[in-house]
């Protein structure tokens, strides 16, 4: 029996054909949870979220250690390269929320998956407070993307509707405030008069209007086998590797960085 062909914007995007064979499916007993298949071009982008985070943040800890000068709290520049980066990551939570819904991700799956990234979320808000004590992290990109991903899975299989819903939460996200959501209780939320006195602030609006409006793109995508992205499947392997180890690359980045400076400067 021949192969069955894959199109050719699976394989330029570095798309994983399934496994055949009787292991793939059986008659006896309960077929596996399959999981979500490895997108190269998908992992590549945010391969290039991180790196250009990480830019940022040893961008960040050269002022930190008195280096450079840079305001990235009121710099444009910054700002925008901040929110460019913030952006890119959750459009991939998105996308990652439609792949792991085509592929019938099981709950428990689901559930262990925002676990971690809530225990690092929790390790975040620990490290940070131990180096920034009156500005440590208690709502950052981590903490937001355990919520909405939790909020937005519903969404992941009707594509319109987290369009929709996604652009009321980004509208709302930048045009409301008020003074209640201004106290480090409610601030999560957003909708706050004033940035908070924080070293990382997502909050969850407008925020997660971008995840939601990432499971469109993901059923863009998807429709054409991401022929869209498909030259950055052949991005380096590093680069695809960064993309697939994301979580374990942020956690480790910042001690690392901070670490070594410390240790150059202290000669």
């Amino acid at each position: 029996m021949s192969r069955p062909r894959r199109s050719r914007g699976a394989q330029a995007a570095g798309r994983k054909p399934a496994r055949e064979g009787p292991a793939a499916a059986t008659q006896s007993g309960p077929t596996p949870s399959p999981v979500a298949r490895r997108i190269d071009a998908v992992d590549a982008l945010r391969g290039l979220a991180i790196v250009a985070m990480i830019a940022y943040h040893f961008t960040f800890d050269l002022r930190y250690f008195g280096l450079i000068r840079a305001d990235f709290e009121n710099g444009p520049f910054w700002i925008a390269y901040r929110a460019a980066v913030v952006t890119t990551f959750l459009a991939l939570v998105g996308v990652s929320l439609v792949l792991a819904n085509r592929a019938g991700e099981a709950a428990p799956r689901f559930w262990r998956r925002i676990a971690v990234v809530a225990a690092c979320a929790l390790a975040a808000s620990i490290g940070s407070y131990l180096v920034f004590p009156q500005r440590f992290i208690y709502f950052g990109i981590l903490h937001c993307i355990a919520v909405a991903s939790v909020l937005a899975r519903p969404l992941a299989g009707r594509p319109m509707l987290a369009l929709g819903l996604g652009a009321v939460a980004i509208v709302a996200g930048l045009a409301l405030s008020h003074p209640f959501f201004d106290s480090r209780a409610t601030s999560w939320l957003g909708f706050t008069t004033v940035k908070p006195p924080t070293e990382d602030f997502v909050p969850l609006f407008p925020w997660l209007g971008v995840v939601l409006s990432g499971i469109a793109l993901g059923h863009a995508l998807v429709r054409r086998d991401f022929a869209q992205v498909a030259p950055l499947a052949a991005a380096p392997t590093a680069l695809r590797w960064l993309g697939r180890h994301s979580l374990a690359v942020y956690m480790l980045h910042q001690p690392v960085m901070l670490g070594a400076l410390w240790l150059v400067l202290r000669r």
